[in-house]
């Protein structure tokens, strides 16, 4: 296959062109709208226009020297027409239905096309198309406890099977346009796999804590709830099998994959496959696409797997001290077999040592320094405040003790007065909204307004206020603890917390009705 010759236009030029075509779409599609909207809306009205739209869309895309703003009012044409004709057939053969057919129609799209960035993403979209189809029962993933999971699991490991065989069509049998077809359509195809299998993984290492609640949230919270039944373990296993698949095709495509040191690695990878039901099929992918030098798809395929990896921290059926435990072994382990393989590298004559230059190995050295020097001053102040700040109770609002992601938490809650004015702009400033709180005699705090720059009265004083979910909190909204020690902490009451002279706060226990410590 040989590469399409380079556009003469600057990319800033296509981009804007782009962007004045697209808004100029938006006058367009609403007039279409008003035109044709009741033909649209019954009988063989979505078919016509959207068979029309897609029409001149792929005519008008297809022609050459077309003029750049002609072009990119084709697209919007063509997402139009495509959208049209799905009206029409989701309304009349259902969800399975409907994606089946719009999805057939969307790789005929594909292969009528010419722009190879086009066809990635209509590959892409066709993928996602075909898992909807592929999928029996409902595919959402909330309300169902999810039921969804495994079918969509299913669903998209019948995709990776035809991916597989457009990957060994273009490597063995197909040549000039038909390969160059399904080359593009091909990796938009595999993006979506791989986006799906880290979708289906829930969120990695953190990220569910950091995101917080939301949609994000709960679909972290809905896929780790996981039944370990008999079709679970199916899973597992097909995921073991389908990474020693990809470690046998890489080794037999490389040879210098074949040392025991590195046999040994993909143990251990094939090892986590077993218990990630989506990392066997990207582990093999990754195996495919580097051995064919597509190493930008590659790219996106080993983030995708170390995404899985580390979406195995919120995998509820294992405790926390387990799944470190399991990852820290398996670490180790990787470490023993790259130092084997590093020292096997090192004896042979014909691969000289290559040192690495002065200015990266300064490099590395100060950035460790950095690293350990921020860590440290945070530390030091935040010990700094818990030793002298003055202590401050808040009640609580009603808490809600659960374990679902991080281990144990309580989720906390207390009621500020108000919310501060700039409760959008503050989050983007440097200066944080304060709470004004009256101190009784036991030194309990009751937050009374939020600070608006008026002086305080006696028994009164200022705590710094967090960002947290688009909202601004008091310090934190949960408290961690360790595993099985919910029933201990639900008789909190209030909050202790030790607060500055600045208003710096930190939330350091939790206390019982009568401040008595827990």
């Amino acid at each position: 296959m040989t590469a399409p010759a380079t556009q003469s236009r600057p990319w800033p030029v296509v981009l804007l062109t782009a962007l004045g075509a697209w808004l100029a779409a938006i006058p367009m599609l609403g007039v279409v709208g008003l035109l044709f909207g009741d033909l649209i809306s019954r009988s063989v009205g979505p078919y016509l226009i959207g068979t029309l739209l897609l029409a001149v869309a792929i005519v008008l895309l297809r022609s050459r020297d077309l003029p750049l703003f002609v072009e990119q009012l084709a697209v919007p044409a063509l997402l139009t027409g495509g959208g049209a004709l799905g009206f029409g057939l989701f309304r009349d053969a259902g969800t399975s239905g409907g994606a089946l057919l719009l999805g057939l129609v969307t790789l005929a799209v594909a292969a009528a096309l010419h722009a190879a960035w086009l066809r990635v993403l209509l590959g892409a979209a066709a993928a996602l198309l075909l898992a909807i189809a592929l999928t029996p029962r409902r595919w959402g993933f909330f309300g169902g406890g999810g039921e969804s999971l495994e079918p969509w699991w299913f669903a998209w490991h019948v995709l990776l099977a035809a991916w597989l065989l457009a990957h060994f069509l273009v490597r063995h049998r197909l040549q000039g346009r038909a390969a160059a077809l399904l080359e593009s359509a091909g990796a938009g195809w595999g993006l979506a796999l791989l986006a799906a299998f880290a979708w289906w993984s829930g969120m990695t290492f953190l990220a569910g804590g950091v995101l917080g609640g939301g949609l994000v949230g709960e679909l972290a919270r809905e896929l780790g709830r996981r039944d370990a039944g008999l079709a679970w373990r199916g899973m597992q296993a097909a995921s073991a099998a389908l990474a020693l698949a990809g470690a046998v095709l890489a080794a037999r495509r490389w040879a210098g994959l074949r040392h025991p040191a590195l046999a040994g690695a993909a143990l251990v990878l094939v090892g986590l496959a077993a218990l990630m039901p989506s990392l066997g099929a990207t582990l093999l992918m990754l195996a495919l696409l580097v051995t064919s030098g597509r190493w930008r798809l590659a790219a996106a395929a080993g983030v995708g797997a170390a995404w899985i990896v580390g979406a195995f921290y919120y995998a509820l059926a294992w405790p926390l001290a387990h799944k470190a435990a399991l990852l820290a072994g398996a670490g180790a382990l990787l470490l023993v077999l790259a130092w084997w393989a590093g020292a096997r590298l090192a004896r042979k004559e014909e691969a000289p040592a290559i040192a690495a230059p002065r200015f990266a190995r300064w490099g590395i050295a100060l950035t460790l320094l950095a690293v350990l020097a921020v860590a440290n001053l945070g530390i030091r102040d935040k010990e700094a405040l818990i030793r002298d700040g003055r202590p401050v109770f808040v009640e609580l609002a009603p808490v809600d003790p659960r374990s679902l992601m991080q281990g144990d938490f309580m989720r906390l809650n207390f009621n500020l007065p108000g919310e501060p004015a700039e409760r959008r702009a503050g989050l983007l400033r440097a200066q944080r909204p304060f709470a004004v709180a009256q101190l009784d005699g036991r030194g309990v705090a009751h937050l009374v307004r939020i600070d608006a720059g008026e002086a305080l009265q006696p028994g009164e004083l200022r705590i710094e206020l967090t960002p947290k979910d688009g909202r601004w909190i008091l310090v934190s909204d949960a408290w961690f603890f360790a595993e099985g020690e919910a029933e201990r902490w639900a008789h909190a009451k209030y909050g202790e917390f030790r607060v500055d002279a600045q208003g710096r706060a930190l939330l350091v226990g939790l206390r019982g009705p009568q401040l008595e410590a827990l």
